[in-house]
């Protein structure tokens, strides 16, 4: 019989909580195979089996257990074989409320007309596809072989038809007096205590500017494509806003700073967090010497961090000991906001969305993709005037791309690396 204990997820860490169990009690588990997934107060992490046996539960999901606790335990003398997930493929068409749905097949269709294909399975979903036999395979194969055709277009609007009168949408929540209580995921709790801290415990003060995206928009229509094809990855604006930031706090150090005791700790380096929205709440995995990086490089790392924290295995060293961050709830469309510092960094920049609004240039009102910085900064640490020479610097590299290499006297093709 071999124990399963909670692993040590970091330094003062005491306390964890069994977030989901990935398999059932009394499965039978290989060595190596995840079983369970917990969460600590910075990240969530997975615990595998040692070795292989009939595994008996301990913990149930949603308790708290202490770091070297047994949360479960494998009997090694019993032998079988784990639930494998199917391979196979299924062209099947689908059918729904007993009606037959026909679903016709493309036929060399260009590919931006093709729906895409990349999933992105959390643990729990590959336990509920197992249980049911179904495969990856068998999702992938249907949306890269079936395309939306007719019959399913009359079937949505006779469905669409049946909708109680003058209501928009079929409402399916609501109608009781029912409430239900949850409790608080170990994250999300350590997660409120920091926010409470911060504007507690801080000077925050918050300052805007806007920023004419015409020139970025331009530069990635034009060299989008050779770009992909020379650093395999697509330019985004992330990479921009990066390499825009780590040149400003070159400019103004003091953003860079934080304060530790009685001393302000001044950076020889830029180590970006970027905030990430993931199944478990708001994640911030750090580029680390992001001021040393190409815009490929940055968008490389960006996407392999962003993965990792969407699929919950981004590590706790990863989100370690950023100095300045950047949060882009414009994803979400949000048009201004005042972003909260991620301590003990001194500053954080907030982007938002993209719209187009009417401009004075050159003395004459154009249109052009207008959007919104905001800059949450700590007042014992950054004055005023830093604040706004950064953000003044950023504006401008973000509108004069060619500045943030060698002060504009190169191309912006060397600043692409093509």
């Amino acid at each position: 019989m071999i124990e399963v204990k909670v692993p040590s997820p970091g330094e003062s860490i005491t306390e964890v909580q069994i977030a989901s169990w990935l398999v059932s009690d009394g499965d039978f588990v290989e060595r190596d195979q995840e079983i369970v997934e917990i969460d600590s107060d910075k990240a969530t992490l997975s615990v595998s089996a040692e070795e292989d046996g009939q595994i008996i539960i301990l913990v149930k999901e949603g308790e708290t257990a202490e770091v070297e606790s047994v949360i479960a335990s494998i009997d090694t003398s019993v032998k079988g074989e784990a639930k494998k997930q199917d391979t196979g493929t299924t062209n099947q068409e689908p059918r729904d409320k007993g009606q037959d749905v026909k679903v016709d097949k493309v036929e060399k269709e260009p590919v931006e007309h093709q729906i895409e294909t990349g999933l992105n399975i959390s643990p729990l979903a590959k336990k509920l596809m197992q249980e049911n036999t179904l495969s990856e395979a068998d999702f992938v194969n249907f949306m890269k072989e079936f395309r939306v055709g007719k019959k399913d277009i009359e079937f949505y609007l006779a469905e669409k038809g049946t909708q109680p009168a003058g209501t928009g949408t079929i409402s399916t929540w609501g109608g009781t007096r029912d409430s239900e209580r949850k409790k608080m995921s170990t994250l999300r709790l350590k997660l409120a205590e920091r926010l409470v801290s911060v504007k507690n415990e801080t000077a925050m003060l918050t300052t805007f500017n806007e920023v004419n995206m015409t020139p970025i928009m331009e530069i990635r229509k034009k060299y989008k494509e050779v770009f992909k094809e020379r650093h395999g990855v697509s330019l985004g604006f992330m990479s921009f806003f990066t390499k825009a930031i780590t040149e400003a706090l070159n400019i103004v150090p003091q953003v860079n700073a934080q304060i530790s005791g009685n001393e302000i700790v001044y950076h020889n380096y830029a180590d970006i967090g970027i905030a990430v929205s993931s199944p478990k709440g708001l994640m911030v995995p750090v580029l680390r010497n992001a001021e040393q990086m190409s815009l490929a490089e940055i968008e490389l790392n960006i996407k392999e961090l962003a993965d990792k924290a969407r699929t919950n295995k981004i590590s706790i060293d990863e989100m370690m000991g950023g100095t300045f961050t950047i949060t882009n709830g414009g994803v979400f469309g949000s048009m201004l906001s005042t972003p909260i510092i991620n301590p003990p960094q001194s500053a954080i920049l907030g982007m938002h969305n993209i719209v187009e609004r009417p401009i004075a240039v050159e003395g004459k009102v154009e249109i052009h993709p207008i959007m919104y910085l905001a800059l949450s900064y700590d007042h014992r640490i950054i004055d005023g005037r830093e604040s706004v020479t950064f953000l003044v610097s950023v504006k401008e590299m973000l509108e004069n791309p060619a500045k943030m290499l060698f002060g504009g006297k190169v191309p912006v093709e060397e600043l692409l690396g093509i």
